[in-house]
């Protein structure tokens, strides 16, 4: 599969259809999630596609208590933060996602290292569903 055709089947989609994809450098075999286009370790465009199982551990968090307009909307704000972290993957790539299930009033509750499952947010309208990858406790 081409960088192209990679780039072009939609990452959403697989998201929408509850599917953690990445994509693997045929040259060098470098996984990348979420997918690119060029590979970052030998700048080959030969990418294929590739399912990751959605397991990992929190490697680094944040609480967030002022964030984007589409958060607030959710509810997110001061008196009910949220959290955003950087999972690694069992298969070895770094994601940076909304991490579901744990109290971001009390940070230092939450653990590094902790382990955890991808989760999938679906937003949006009928008419112009989104799709978000999470992740939660396992």
């Amino acid at each position: 599969m081409s960088a192209r055709a990679v780039n072009d089947h939609g990452y959403e989609a697989y998201l929408r259809e509850g599917k953690l994809m990445g994509c693997r450098c045929r040259s060098c075999q470098a996984l990348f999630v979420p997918p690119r286009t060029i590979c970052t370790s030998c700048h080959g465009t030969d990418m294929a596609w590739e399912e990751v199982s959605g397991a990992g551990k929190l490697a680094a968090f944040t609480a967030i208590a002022i964030g984007p307009a589409f958060m607030a909307e959710e509810g997110y704000g001061r008196d009910n933060p949220y959290v955003t972290g950087v999972v690694e993957l069992d298969e070895g790539p770094r994601v940076v996602a909304r991490i579901e299930g744990v109290d971001a009033s009390a940070p230092e509750s939450i653990a590094v290292g902790a382990s955890l499952r991808a989760l999938f947010l679906h937003r949006g309208t009928e008419a112009a569903p989104r799709t978000f990858l999470a992740f939660e406790p396992a």
